[in-house]
């Protein structure tokens, strides 16, 4: 993966590459990101090849502007492979491009796609400011649009999903009043598009906001809200598979800030049996699995243990 990202500059091929092929092998790879639950080693085998042929199509083809399109929608699933590796700058190089290359294509929808992985990575360095300018400045990119009868349910749906990262900033920075006001604003979005909605890249729909208000109570130490939030739901209609697995760690965190160590631990437990590259993963979750390993729920010691186990912690 790193060398696909990293050769661009001296690669060259002379083999056509076409947009539509690519555009359906991008599809394929989205479906398999959030359907498998090894989703994360099925990605590993696509994304360099598409990566390096959709480089190649943004150098050579005709329709420049639709092969950039195409090319930032290759670097968003990237964003999502690279986020949890040990290699923090690859996050910023693949948020970074598909962001470029959004501009490349002219499109607004695009760039705000882009700027949602970027969004993100800001938040994650603490850069809270930047983060909401960025989420703020694509949101109204695309506002001119929303009123149009012909603008695809998409386009609504990327607003949606730069809501609730402003509002998770804001839960972030502790504030709780503005946090859930940026998110019911969010869910009124969702709810205007209804409740088969999805956005493919970055999950938003009905279901998924509900577990956006769990993380949402969960950052602010409002656990009481997060689980109330979570019991609105049926974790099994967040189409993801590693989407919900990992509303299920943070229900987890939810019960753990409340002491309630047996119920984070069958929560720990349903994420891995959901999406078990998911949890191998996520921070959060492993830090809990060393808190339970130092001390485990009474009787359940083994079970924290074999957990810990698979998901590769050593107790």
């Amino acid at each position: 993966m790193q060398a696909a990202l990293t050769d661009y500059r001296i690669r060259c091929s002379d083999r056509p590459v076409g947009i539509e092929h690519l555009d359906e092998r991008l599809r394929k790879a989205w479906r398999i990101r959030h359907s498998s639950p090894d989703h994360r080693s099925q990605l590993g085998a696509l994304l360099p090849g598409l990566i390096r042929d959709a480089q190649t199509a943004a150098r050579t083809a005709e329709d420049r502007r639709a092969a950039s399109r195409t090319l930032a929608g290759v670097y968003q699933l990237a964003d999502f492979y690279v986020a949890y590796q040990p290699a923090p700058e690859l996050v910023w190089m693949v948020a970074d491009r598909a962001v470029n290359e959004g501009y490349e294509a002219d499109d607004p929808y695009v760039i705000a796609c882009s700027a949602w992985a970027m969004v993100q990575a800001l938040r994650d360095s603490g850069r809270w400011e930047e983060a909401i300018a960025l989420a703020r400045n694509a949101i109204e990119q695309l506002t001119p649009y929303l009123d149009r009868a012909e603008t695809p349910d998409d386009w609504h749906g990327i607003v949606g999903a730069l809501g609730f990262e402003i509002a998770y900033v804001q839960g972030r920075r502790g504030r709780s009043s503005d946090a859930w006001r940026v998110l019911e604003q969010a869910d009124l979005v969702a709810q205007k598009l209804g409740p088969t909605y999805r956005h493919v890249q970055t999950s938003f729909s009905q279901p998924v906001m509900a577990a956006h208000a769990t993380t949402l109570g969960v950052e602010l130490r409002q656990p009481g809200e997060a689980l109330r939030a979570a019991r609105s739901i049926d974790a099994d209609h967040i189409v993801s598979v590693p989407r919900r697995g990992r509303h299920l760690i943070e229900v987890a965190r939810a019960y753990m800030q409340r002491d309630e160590d047996t119920a984070a631990l069958t929560m720990l437990v349903k994420s891995e049996q959901t999406a078990p590259e998911t949890i191998r993963y996520n921070g959060f979750a492993r830090d809990m699995l060393r808190d339970l390993l130092k001390k485990p729920p009474t009787g359940m010691r083994d079970d924290v243990r074999e957990l810990s186990r698979r998901v590769g912690i050593r107790g």
